[in-house]
């Protein structure tokens, strides 16, 4: 079973593809990916690494936690499960 990972912090200018190749010095990345604002295109600060070897997940969230990346301080954790957000909230009737 594969590790999902949250890495907080990150510099506005790290790439998908930076972030694979951080993670990949620890093992095998599935999947790199920096979270983006959908209106702005911009960075969110925070992204999430898939990779399938948990023990070298496991390693590389001991690792590179605290780790100083463009003088930002990453955060890497076991990302939580991603929690039932509904429907989106109530729904407004339209008033023509």
């Amino acid at each position: 079973m594969s590790t999902r990972i949250y890495v907080g912090g990150l510099p506005f200018s790290t790439t998908d593809q930076e972030l694979n190749a951080l993670f990949s010095a620890y093992g095998e990345v599935g999947e790199a990916t920096v979270a983006m604002d959908r209106a702005t295109g911009q960075s969110k600060g925070f992204g999430f690494v898939e990779m399938p070897d948990d023990e070298a997940a496991q390693t590389a969230i001991s690792a590179l936690n605290g780790h100083v990346l463009d003088n930002r301080t990453i955060r890497v954790e076991r990302a939580q499960p991603r929690a039932d957000r509904g429907a989106g909230g109530p729904r407004r009737e339209r008033r023509w």
